[in-house]
């Protein structure tokens, strides 16, 4: 499956509550979600010495599916295809690794 099949298919099931601005809806949906992936892993350093169970795989497997439907939906809502994001994303690191820039900060390095 492509990233742009999987952002069509996903599409079949939003529903947003105001879809004239469902852009601003699956942002901060999407915060929340990981929030939510922060929080397991959280509890994982906090309550089991860092050590990662099947169980909490599959519990952060689940909210980093959450991550990635509401991801593609917010760049459906903004019409770019979820395929160009990952190009474009895989452009840009690999030319700050090409460039020795993949550690510091900063959108343009």
């Amino acid at each position: 499956m492509t990233f742009r099949e999987y952002q069509l298919k996903a599409k079949e099931t939003a529903q947003f509550p105001d879809k004239e601005n469902a852009f601003i809806y699956t942002a901060l949906a999407l915060n929340g979600e990981a929030g939510e992936v922060a929080e397991k892993i959280k509890k994982i350093w906090r309550d089991k010495n860092k050590q990662v169970s099947l169980e909490d795989k599959e519990a952060i497997k689940k909210e980093l599916g959450d991550v990635l439907w509401y991801l593609s939906q917010m760049a459906e809502e903004l019409g770019i295809d979820f395929d160009a994001v990952a190009q474009t994303n895989l452009d840009k690191t690999h030319s700050r690794l090409e460039r020795n820039l993949i550690h510091g900060a900063g959108d343009n390095r």
